[in-house]
């Protein structure tokens, strides 16, 4: 079974609680810890019980059990540790200690790509994916982007910045997600693609896969 990342962070958001309390939080809790809909909560728990990683009684109870894998074994988890990247550069992100801004540990079946970073948010331009102000963005290095996808890009070598990316004949378009902000328009030379970003870390726990397909 292989879960996305927004799956699995409802899967181990789902497993402390019930570990600690005895039984699943409302989903009105679940819904306000992972900044996503009442709606979107309900479907990602029936994606759960297709992928046979939880049961439950109903539409929607609290009465939820969590499963054991195949082999019968709880799902492990294993930390690691990814870098919260100062700044980035012309190129791929410094990796240098010396250039981070911290450390933030992750679950590394989460996240189980090479070479990860991450970048804080600043403001609300992308509050529509879900990525608010003070998120963490998890990035894979990348120098390239497909229509669609939320990356970091460094504009004019100087400023990096996170959006979705549309490739056309002869500009790049960086949209937005909040009708409050502008879509912006770049030449080719004007930008560096540095990351594809494939979660959102918001306090301790991951909220968002920037692919999230069940």
């Amino acid at each position: 079974m292989k879960l996305t990342i927004r799956q699995r962070w409802l899967f181990d958001y789902l497993t402390e609680k019930i570990r600690d309390e005895g039984k699943a939080p409302s989903l009105r809790q679940v819904a306000a810890d992972m900044g996503i809909s009442h709606n979107a909560v309900a479907q990602l728990i029936h994606q759960l019980e297709d992928k046979g990683a939880l049961a439950r009684e109903g539409r929607y109870s609290r009465s939820i059990r969590i499963l054991p894998d195949q082999e019968g074994h709880p799902r492990p988890t294993a930390a690691r540790d990814l870098p919260i990247i100062g700044e980035i550069t012309a190129g791929l992100p410094m990796y240098a200690q010396q250039e981070w801004d911290g450390t933030v540990t992750v679950d590394s079946s989460v996240f189980p790509g090479d070479n990860l970073f991450c970048l804080r948010i600043k403001g609300d331009s992308m509050q529509g994916a879900g990525i608010l102000d003070g998120d963490l963005v998890v990035c894979e290095p990348r120098q390239y982007a497909q229509n669609g996808e939320i990356v970091a890009v460094l504009l004019h070598n100087e400023e990096a910045t996170v959006k979705r990316f549309f490739l056309h004949a002869d500009h790049i378009e960086m949209r937005p997600e909040n009708d409050a902000y502008q879509v912006m328009r770049y030449r080719f030379n004007e930008l560096m693609v540095q990351g594809k970003v494939v979660g959102v870390i918001r306090g301790k726990n991951a909220v968002f896969d920037g692919s999230d397909k069940a």
